[in-house]
């Protein structure tokens, strides 16, 4: 069994993690263009580049955690982190930003959601659903408490003295990384011998491997490319279709309300449903609840049903997508697989905010919508044929036959 020490302290780390790199330039990106002179182009490329450069690292830091456990990996990366941000903190010319957002994008790989889950699978298969659930619950929370820290920061001393503090903060995250239990002791150190084994990989043949490898890969590039369009699109989408600039934020920050809320109620539910059926629905709340975000300045309710549903929708969605590899694949490879597959997600990521503002300056939100509408529905479509495909299975083997 995965202990409290390790859960809380991967919880704290995921929470700071993601506040401080992830979630930065949004929180900064205005201060720096009037200081440095930078473009926005430029800021915004900056993380555009972290996302490429985690997509090209994320097979070896899978490998890493598979072979050696999280211990180390995720304490280089939260050391990376905190020279990454020293460094975008210093800066003065694009060279230097690019530089910093690039040693950020490897460290990023090694210490957010994709690295803590590998992490916490080493330890024990058996417990990572439950483990990775809670860990989930907190990075959720990541953007409302630094975007509100962030801004009190800049506020006072400037975003240079806030992006030095928020170095800082990834420092601390250092002694909780340290907590992981070290290499040689991590794999099944905690299992629980009354614990009931976990089951077979549902994906049993080599062409079955093949066939969930592909439908996982899609439904994380879809859904990836779909969530971070939103994150840097939210607001413009909102305001194009009607909403005044306060409605369109207070219904943009709704978006991560719904996510937190549906996390927790998916942890406090106990994590029953099965990794699949928990797939299939959240990846159909995607197109369900877009649908309502043309009609967003006609009416507020269908502008909170857009942010809303999709935020729980997405919420979920990250929790499914750390606990069905457990149930497709063998655990063993955990990190590898999912190192591997998903390095097309963080790709996808990068490119599409630039893709939908291209849309949404040219033909309008509506054709914006249309476009965020195709990733939308191929990941529900992947979610609905890996259902398809092992639904039998999943019934033949029992409610109790889940990760």
């Amino acid at each position: 069994m995965i202990s409290g020490r390790v859960i809380a302290a991967l919880s704290a780390s995921q929470l700071i993690g993601w506040g401080v790199t992830f979630y930065a330039v949004g929180v900064f990106s205005g201060r720096i263009v009037a200081d440095t002179g930078l473009s926005l182009t430029t800021v915004h490329g900056g993380f555009s580049l972290a996302l490429v450069v985690m997509g090209l690292v994320s097979p070896a830091v899978g490998r890493a955690i598979d072979r050696a456990g999280g211990r180390m990996t995720m304490t280089v990366g939260s050391a990376l982190s905190a020279l990454g941000l020293t460094v975008l903190a210093l800066s003065h010319e694009e060279i230097a930003w690019f530089a910093g957002w690039a040693i950020l994008g490897v460290s990023m790989r090694m210490t957010l959601y994709d690295a803590a889950f590998a992490a916490l699978v080493r330890i024990d298969p058996a417990d990572a659903r439950r483990a990775l659930s809670t860990v989930a619950l907190s990075g959720g929370l990541a953007s409302t408490v630094f975007w509100t820290v962030g801004e009190f920061l800049a506020v006072h001393w400037g975003w240079r003295v806030a992006m030095g503090a928020f170095a800082g903060f990834a420092a601390l995250t250092l002694p909780l990384h340290w907590m992981l239990p070290a290499a040689a002791a991590d794999q099944h150190l905690h299992v629980d011998p009354k614990a009931k084994p976990l089951a077979p990989p549902l994906a049993e043949t080599a062409e079955e491997r093949r066939v969930a490898a592909f439908l996982f890969a899609t439904m994380i590039v879809a859904v990836s490319t779909l969530a971070s369009a939103l994150a840097a699109q939210i607001i413009p989408l909102m305001t194009a279709v009607g909403l005044a600039g306060s409605a369109a934020v207070f219904v943009a920050t709704t978006r991560g309300v719904g996510q937190s809320a549906a996390r927790l109620a998916e942890l406090a539910s106990g994590s029953r449903l099965h990794p699949v059926d928990l797939t299939l629905f959240a990846c159909a709340a995607l197109p369900i609840t877009l649908a309502f975000a043309p009609f967003a300045g006609l009416s507020y309710a269908a502008a909170l049903a857009f942010a809303i549903g999709g935020g729980m929708g997405n919420g979920l969605v990250t929790v499914a997508r750390g606990a069905l590899p457990l149930v497709l694949f063998d655990p063993a490879a955990y990190g590898t697989l999912t190192g591997r597959l998903g390095a097309p997600a963080f790709w996808a990521s990068a490119v599409a905010p630039v893709t939908v503002a291209a849309i949404l300056d040219r033909f309008g939100p509506n054709a914006a919508f249309a476009a965020l509408a195709v990733p939308a529905l191929a990941a529900a479509l992947a979610a609905l044929l890996l259902r398809l495909r092992f639904g039998a299975r999943i019934a033949a083997r029992g409610p109790g036959n889940q990760a």
